[in-house]
């Protein structure tokens, strides 16, 4: 099978004819439509489209996505590690230097018919049985991003001067599954996250319009806030991604600290999960990145072979217990697992595939840049 040819989507937007690829996040402050993927780890690709439109997201095609074995998946961390990674935690966080850090692990599986992996046919899938409001395929073949996603999760949304974070923090089946620790875990993130954004923003302008509101998702919910500011003069995209990256969600409080034991502890590079990933439109001074979570990846530089690739993990603080931990972690990444895998069974109740917000959605245009 001759190779994919390029392309992004994001709900029900699609971008094809690939004109540029660079890793310069000075580019996004030029001109064009671009595609985003920051791996956690730093490596950073835009891809420039020339033809960016609107179309209805594609319905899932039968066999045109054929997934692994679904007991063919292995984890980074297993459940004997994962707990044992939570107490670490703990004891940093009982001896003062750190107040949470999040602990992932990377779940993957060999690829059954590697040549013929369409991440855009996996997306079909997600869209259809785990719709999102951030849902995304990155096709890359030849810069190696190859990426369908079904994050819940926005890390930066920009429309001009005004840039937007909504962190993610607490996750339980209902509401009544939420706890205290939850809500304490999203205020420590919304504080990391204004403090990030006040790097870059007009000082007095950082507000919390929405703090700790529940939303729901398919099988789960989560607590949700939102962060706001107005950018300082001067200050593009290369500067909101250098003073916020990776997302505070993803990573704990205080950053910097909470990195160091990630790097400890995890023993698999997190790559596009934890990233960003999603549009910058140069021209109109937009954009919108979603946190790289619910999120397949094909590493086909994996040793043996090809394989799928996707992440889960959960927030720790004092008040965890390392086993509703684990369990959280194997709750995030078991609907997806299911309609990633081989032989995926029909959802029902899901109704039709999603799309992102009007919000979340530069205006379609055709080659040209004009409104079709």
């Amino acid at each position: 099978m001759s190779e994919l040819a390029p392309l992004a989507r994001f709900g029900g937007l699609l971008a094809t004819d690939l004109r540029d690829v660079t890793g310069d996040p000075a580019a996004l402050e030029s001109a064009g439509f671009w595609a985003v993927v920051a791996d956690f780890e730093g490596r950073l690709v835009c891809a420039r489209f020339g033809d960016v439109r609107r179309v209805r997201p594609p319905a899932p095609v039968a066999g045109a996505w054929r997934g692994p074995a679904p007991g063919a998946w292995s984890s980074s961390l297993g459940r004997d590690a994962y707990v044992a990674g939570v107490r670490r935690i703990r004891e940093h966080i009982a001896a003062g230097d750190v107040y949470q850090a999040n602990l992932c692990r990377v779940l993957s599986a060999p690829l059954p018919e590697p040549a013929g992996a369409d991440p855009d046919a996996l997306a079909a899938l997600l869209a259809r049985g785990n719709p999102a409001p951030y849902a995304s395929t990155v096709r890359l073949p030849a810069h190696g991003v190859e990426i369908a996603g079904a994050s819940p999760e926005l890390y930066l949304r920009r429309a001009g001067r005004t840039v937007e974070s909504g962190p993610i923090k607490g996750t339980g089946r209902t509401p009544d599954d939420l706890l205290e620790k939850d809500h304490a875990e999203n205020v420590m993130i919304v504080d990391l996250v204004r403090n990030d954004l006040g790097r870059v923003c007009a000082t007095g302008s950082v507000t919390v319009p929405a703090l700790c509101a529940v939303e729901r998702h398919p099988g789960l919910v989560h607590l949700v806030s939102t962060v706001r500011g107005e950018l300082a003069g001067g200050v593009g995209w290369p500067g909101l991604l250098a003073r916020t990256f990776p997302p505070g969600s993803v990573t704990g409080a205080p950053k910097r600290s909470a990195l160091r034991l990630i790097e400890e502890l995890e023993t698999a590079p997190r790559g596009p999960y934890c990233g960003g990933i999603g549009w910058v439109d140069a021209d109109r001074g937009t954009g919108a990145l979603a946190v790289g979570i619910r999120t397949f990846w094909i590493d086909r530089a994996a040793t043996g072979g090809p394989r799928l690739c996707f992440g889960t993990g959960a927030g720790i603080t004092w008040g965890s217990d390392p086993e509703r931990e684990w369990a959280e972690t194997e709750l995030k990444a078991a609907r997806l697992l299911a309609i990633a895998s081989e032989d995926p069974p029909a959802p029902a109740g899901t109704g039709e595939p999603g799309s992102p917000p009007a919000a979340d959605r530069p205006a379609a245009r055709g080659t040209r840049g004009d409104t079709p």
